[in-house]
């Protein structure tokens, strides 16, 4: 099988119903038949903020997680996640960017290069308009880098990723434990000073019960880059929503993390994204949820019955539900939809 049969069985798999974890493990090893690739980071995302909600890591990455979020959210750089994310290219290499000037990059001169690292190619993963993960791929140090060719390789495959984990993190949306909000405090160097049991909770359904979860580490990167208060959602793996806030904690350079559950009409945009609403079915489905009638939809948002209609069979078909009462059973109460 050839390097584009392997990519096309890649592409099929990002709709093979993977959750997001099963789809990152999967496609980080098959690329790795199509593509040479040294060490890698793939993340999801919170699409409001991109911010990391979950990450894998090969070594030697693993070990500068820290020092990469604090480039990434605070430093000025090039190929940031957040500018492809909302730029015409959702992919580019540090080649391309620096026109073959490596060291004008501080990631390059701090991060990569003290780890043996060379060129790197990054990709937001999009779907939908949002950016649902991102991915960054790494060469050992040496002249040659990520051929043009290659750019062009994830640019094809970055949309399908970034739709396969859309899917993934809409599946399973709907479970709740009851357990309710939570507080961590860290000191200045990220240590934990006290947790609550409820915290505790929430810490170890984010996966990473020996360390502080990626979703914390990089709420509080953004937090104290941007000197004010910070937050993303984030989906545990029982499938649960979580809203993290981190906020500086008097002058002593403590941080308070708040967890807390988010219910399904907390979730607002971001449930609809993940069913993959449109922003015209988006702005119609959400006066619907509302309450407004056909008539004042149209009425508020100057289109014609036909369109409203047309609009709301879309969201219906979308969310898997056959009336009003269940989308706003699905969409509001967190109910599971039929589809």
């Amino acid at each position: 099988m050839g390097a584009g049969d392997r990519l096309e069985v890649l592409i099929q798999r990002c709709y093979a119903g993977l959750d997001a974890d099963q789809l990152r493990s999967e496609a980080l090893a098959r690329l790795r038949d199509v593509l040479t690739v040294d060490a890698a980071f793939f993340a999801t995302v919170d699409p409001a903020t991109v911010l990391f909600t979950s990450a894998v890591a090969d070594e030697p990455l693993g070990a500068v997680t820290d020092q990469f979020m604090a480039n990434e959210f605070g430093q000025d750089d090039v190929n940031k996640f957040a500018v492809l994310a909302g730029g015409p290219e959702a992919v580019g290499s540090l080649g391309q960017a620096t026109r073959g000037d490596w060291g004008s990059s501080p990631r390059y001169v701090e991060v990569m290069r003290p780890l043996g690292l060379g060129d790197e190619l990054r990709a937001a993963l999009m779907s939908n308009g949002r950016c649902w993960g991102v991915l960054c791929l790494h060469r050992e140090d040496a002249e040659a880098g990520f051929g043009e060719q290659e750019v062009q390789l994830v640019r094809r495959l970055a949309p399908h990723l970034g739709e396969g984990l859309r899917r993934g993190l809409r599946g399973g949306l709907y479970q709740a434990t009851g357990t309710g909000p939570g507080v961590v405090v860290l000191d200045a160097g990220l240590r934990v000073e006290s947790v609550s049991p409820e915290a505790e909770y929430w810490l170890d359904e984010l996966g990473a019960p020996q360390e502080l979860p990626v979703a914390v580490r990089s709420v509080v990167a953004r937090m104290r880059a941007d000197r004010t208060t910070a937050r993303l959602k984030v989906r545990t793996r029982r499938g649960e929503w979580l809203g993290l806030q981190a906020s500086k904690l008097g002058e002593n350079g403590q941080t308070a993390i708040v967890i807390e559950p988010v219910t399904p009409a907390q979730l607002g945009s971001l449930l609809l994204d993940l069913h993959g609403l449109t922003p015209a079915q988006q702005r119609v489905t959400e006066l619907l949820l509302r309450g407004y009638s056909t008539r004042q939809i149209v009425e508020r948002l100057c289109l014609s019955p036909h369109t409203v209609q047309e609009h709301v069979r879309a969201s219906f078909d979308k969310v898997g539900v056959g009336s009003r009462r269940e989308l706003v059973s699905v969409l509001l109460r967190g109910s599971a939809s039929r589809g």
